[in-house]
């Protein structure tokens, strides 16, 4: 996601979830974002969130969707952005944008958007960028899903064996320690990075440390 933006033109891109009738903030619904915390926070400080044409628009759409506001006589149909709205993006440079809807595997419904200074997309851009919003969710959702369940089923001596590779021990080593033969830890190790969905050794230290199995 962090590609796309240079790669279309834009400065930012954003992931956030689809605002309910009851959300005020936008930083209350951002999941992650590289839009400046300036602009967030005066966007909020304006109660821009409500009054945001695609905050409805978007709850209903299944395509992706480009705009381009600024303070011209003329509105595109559906997308009368006030105009404090308009002065803040102007201000930040972030005039033009597109977005997503995108849904979870467990149904929770998501916007992939993006933001910047550039002429509205073709409809061709469109199309593309839409296979690539589509691409990057399904592996966000793979990652969420992945890291709601793994604490229960890592056993207590994968977790042990698993806390002692992060140590920079071996798997001999491990044996020792544990009065263990070394067939066993590589066993413990090898269940562990199936159960975690891991490649080698390595991720899967990297991955136990990001879901806060290991310290």
């Amino acid at each position: 996601m962090e590609k796309l933006p240079a790669q279309f033109g834009f400065k930012a891109f954003s992931l956030m979830t689809v605002p309910a009738p009851t959300d005020r903030s936008l930083g209350a619904i951002m999941v992650k974002t590289t839009l400046p915390r300036r602009f967030i926070s005066e966007f909020d400080a304006h109660n821009l969130l409500t009054q945001c044409p695609l905050s409805s628009m978007m709850k209903s759409m299944a395509l992706p969707l480009g705009w381009r506001c600024d303070r011209s006589p003329r509105r595109e149909a559906g997308l009368a952005f006030p105009d404090p709205q308009v002065r803040l993006m102007e201000a930040f440079g972030l005039p033009a944008g597109a977005a997503m809807t995108l849904h979870s595997s467990s149904n929770a419904a998501y916007i992939m958007r993006l933001d910047g200074e550039r002429s509205l997309l073709t409809l061709p851009e469109l199309n593309e960028l839409g296979m690539l919003f589509l691409q990057a969710f399904r592996v966000f959702d793979r990652l969420q899903q992945a890291e709601k369940t793994p604490h229960a089923r890592l056993t207590c001596r994968e977790l042990e064996v698993l806390r002692w590779t992060s140590q920079g021990k071996t798997s001999s080593e491990i044996a020792e320690i544990l009065s263990l033969s070394e067939y066993t830890v590589t066993a413990y190790l090898n269940k562990a990075i199936k159960k975690l969905d891991c490649v080698n050794r390595t991720q899967l230290v990297a991955k136990a440390i990001r879901l806060q199995l290991i310290t």
